[in-house]
């Protein structure tokens, strides 16, 4: 059976195997093995002093996956980068699109290089030295995606750049997602990129003490922003999200974790002309009652909200949201004690939101089945259930589960002790639409293994 099987539809077959399963493909005999090798379009390599794939191995390996379009290499603190080792990526991989390399900075002279090699290249992930220069960004032309990482520079503290804004370049960028990490108080350089990345969709800023500039420069990039992330960027939260309400009101997704602004963002909540469709929030002590009641008020149109470790948010904000926000299809409250701390939210959470297809009440530990079940037994359309950590649930729930959500396709029941292997069991054999589990592999009994390969469930331990 094998000998009358095609190549061209073994490779299809290979695309479509889980990861799970495709690295056994290439135990089966040499043809598979090439086979396999040909099929695959994405590699993530690790190089270590110690790993069986070095540097001079790299070119042989490389080059018996031809159709590699993405490809992520990490280097261990061991090996550098060297100028020899981009020449032998560029020149095995040439249908490259996608390249991610960390973590060590590329030279300007090394992405110049680059550009030449691999001109197709649409994203890119790198890190960059300082001080910070992007006159090397329109030798990309096909550039979409781009993620920088701007290097600790230990050597040469503060002030490194307090110099000159880096020189101008003339041409417009075709970027759409933009990434950068780690910009500081004193960082220049970034003004030319935020005045030509006028097609911008989406930006995200992860711990950042300023925007590299100043701030005339950065909201020419605003104006067609879909979605911003700002992840621990303290420092700059309000005054970015005061020119989102200026210059910005095409916003749909926003996310702002680990450090915030109260008045910045209340600010933004009862200003900001965009129809925000998606907010996800991890504010431990920015986040109250008044923002969800401006939120209520101001985008009665949303579609998710993710909370998580919102401390000071009580049930009256919530219910305020709920009834506001009838058609919710995603929730999110992620190691929030409201839902532990308060009988009857989750009731009437669930009455109000009968439109959700996904609920996510990862690592709330206090929560009892008696409060659960009163919320599932009004969402009967969920796809999507997440109730990680959530040791006080047990074979209730999932019983529960089983009665009133007919449709669930994603399921993680990881690190809940109180749901014992019979659970799990009963649970598979009466998923119908069962897609993808995760749960502790002790827990899985044969007949469960059984069950869940039968429906070609993929599961996670």
């Amino acid at each position: 059976m094998e000998n009358s099987l095609y190549d061209e539809l073994l490779q299809e077959v290979f695309r479509k195997l889980p990861s799970s399963s495709s690295s056994s493909v290439s135990l089966v005999c040499k043809r598979w093995l090439r086979l396999y090798r040909s099929s695959t379009t994405s590699l993530s390599l690790r190089l270590t002093p110690h790993s069986s794939l070095t540097i001079p191995s790299l070119s042989s390996f490389l080059s018996h996956h031809p159709f590699l379009s993405s490809l992520s290499l990490s280097l261990s603190p061991h090996l550098s980068l060297s100028p020899h080792l981009l020449s032998l990526i560029s020149s095995s991989c040439s249908n490259l699109l996608a390249l991610s390399l960390t973590p060590f900075p590329l030279s300007i002279s090394s992405l110049l290089s680059l550009s030449t090699s691999c001109p197709r290249l649409t994203s890119l992930c790198i890190t960059l030295p300082r001080p910070l220069c992007f006159n090397w960004v329109p030798s990309f032309p096909c550039l979409k995606q781009l993620s920088i990482s701007l290097s600790s520079d230990e050597g040469n503290p503060g002030g490194v750049n307090s110099g000159e804004e880096s020189e101008d370049f003339d041409s417009e960028l075709g970027l759409e997602s933009l990434c950068v990490v780690g910009i500081r108080g004193d960082d220049l350089g970034l003004g030319c990129l935020w005045r030509r990345c006028t097609k911008l969709k989406k930006l995200k800023l992860q711990s950042c003490q300023g925007v590299g500039g100043p701030y005339s420069s950065f909201v020419k990039c605003l104006h067609g922003i879909n979605e911003i992330e700002l992840r621990t960027c303290r420092s700059v939260v309000y005054g970015i999200l005061f020119e989102l309400v200026e210059y910005c009101h095409s916003l749909n997704f926003l996310l702002v974790h680990d450090g915030g602004s109260r008045e910045g963002l209340l600010q933004f909540l009862t200003q900001s002309r965009s129809k925000v469709r998606k907010f996800d929030l991890r504010l431990p002590l920015d986040l109250n009652n008044g923002h969800l009641l401006a939120m209520a008020e101001n985008f009665n149109k949303l579609t998710s909200l993710r909370l998580q470790s919102c401390c000071l948010v009580t049930g009256q904000g919530l219910k305020a949201l709920a009834g506001a926000c009838g058609g919710l299809e995603e929730l999110a409250l992620v190691n929030c004690d409201v839902v532990e701390r308060e009988p009857g939210l989750l009731a009437t959470l669930g009455q109000h939101l009968r439109q959700l297809r996904k609920l996510d009440l990862s690592h709330n530990e206090m929560l009892l089945d008696k409060e659960f079940v009163s919320m599932l037994v009004s969402c009967s359309r969920l796809i999507d259930l997440r109730v990680r950590g959530c040791k006080g649930l047990t074979g209730v729930t999932v019983v529960s589960m089983v009665r009133s959500c007919k449709h669930l396709q994603n399921v993680d029941f990881m690190h809940c002790f109180g749901i014992d292997s019979g659970a799990v069991e009963l649970f598979v054999k009466n998923s119908s639409r069962l897609k993808r589990m995760e749960v502790e592999g002790t827990k899985l009994s044969d007949a469960a293994k059984m069950w869940a390969s039968s429906k070609f469930i993929e599961v996670v331990v």
